[in-house]
């Protein structure tokens, strides 16, 4: 076995998990240890997730997306024994590192990370201007194209002048709901 470089103070490493597995490994990950007693060993499992607003079906809806695809952060001690459970947690696929030495995380990017994670209302990225000819992806009116006559920043709508019977009608949508044409 190649030797790795142990370190006893609590930190922060991030492992590579199969997409779509992460909070399945975060919980084994809680559940071994309380199974095998390493609460003083290992402190806290993260699956960095933030808000995000989705449009199904014409409703806006706010889903929780995790920020990295396959990473779940562990805090912990980095010991033999700790390496040792954590990586053979199913799911699992190793630890970010160089060669077999896990490289601890930051404690500036866990800020990062959690300030990022506890921003309670999504923000709205609206990058379009008035005037500007958009085509409608969702809702009733969709596969109309218009031109946006109002944007509200705030609530994330746009009005967009549509013409319909040979006159041009106002819009309220959601900027997710059009696209640049």
């Amino acid at each position: 076995m190649v030797r790795k470089r142990y370190d006893s103070t609590k930190q922060w490493y991030a492992i590579h998990t199969y997409s779509g597995y992460e909070d399945k490994v975060a919980d084994s990950i809680r559940q071994r240890i309380n199974a095998v007693d390493m609460a003083d060993k290992i402190f806290d499992v993260m699956v960095p997730k933030e808000k995000q607003i989705e449009i199904k079906n014409g409703k806006r809806k706010v889903v929780d997306r995790k920020i990295f695809q396959g990473y779940v952060l562990v805090e912990m001690k980095l010991t033999e024994e700790t390496w040792y459970i954590v990586r053979n947690t199913p799911g699992v696929t190793g630890f970010v590192g160089s060669g077999t030495d896990p490289t601890p995380v930051s404690e500036v990017e866990i800020r990062k990370i959690k300030k990022r994670m506890g921003v309670e209302e999504p923000k709205h990225q609206i990058d379009y201007k008035e005037g500007e000819v958009v085509s409608i992806t969702d809702g009733p009116f969709k596969g109309f194209d218009g031109a946006i006559s109002e944007i509200d920043y705030a609530k994330g709508k746009l009005k967009v002048m549509v013409s319909m019977f040979g006159r041009d009608t106002p819009v309220e949508l959601d900027a997710l709901q059009v696209k640049k044409v």
